[in-house]
């Protein structure tokens, strides 16, 4: 019997370099010439998987924004992997924003790469596995066709493949 082969589609940020690109944001806020004097802040919640951005208006925090997002683009993390949070009021005037990290590709999403996988027909079987998504074929060429089909979707989320064997 012909043993199958199988990848993963799945999404999880190493923390390590979201840790390092916030760092490397903060150090450049606090050496910029527009947040001299400012109490705008940038800071990781490891345990939460969370970023918090307080600025002193709305022009700060689209600037942090930008700061975060070269940061991460040279670190190699895909801005896919950020959710932006509504923003809030903070006291004294100033402004707060979340950003989620991604960790595990949603429900809706999974279903999506699975359908999209069932119409290419190529022959190989998609499942959900929790936050997921296995593939599994007979040959490794039809799993790199899926990759690259998988790869030309935009599915608005941050999807990477591993566990190729």
């Amino acid at each position: 019997m012909a043993k199958d082969c199988s990848f993963d589609v799945f999404a999880k940020v190493n923390l390590t370099e979201v840790k390092n690109a916030v760092d490397q944001a903060s150090k450049e806020m606090i050496g910029r010439y527009d947040f001299k004097g400012t109490k705008s802040t940038i800071e990781l919640n490891q345990k939460d998987e969370e970023i918090s951005i307080l600025a002193d208006d709305d022009y700060k925090l689209q600037s942090i924004r930008d700061i975060l997002e070269s940061k991460m683009a040279k670190r190699g993390i895909s801005l896919k992997a950020l959710e932006y949070l509504r923003e809030e009021d903070a006291s004294g005037g100033m402004k707060r924003q979340k950003v989620k990290i991604q960790s595990g590709i949603p429900l809706e999403k999974c279903k999506d790469i699975v359908k999209l996988i069932k119409n290419s027909k190529v022959k190989v079987q998609s499942s959900i596995q929790g936050d997921l998504v296995r593939v599994v074929g007979k040959s490794k060429d039809e799993l790199q066709e899926v990759m690259q089909l998988l790869k030309t979707e935009d599915f608005g989320v941050f999807i990477e493949f591993g566990n190729y064997r």
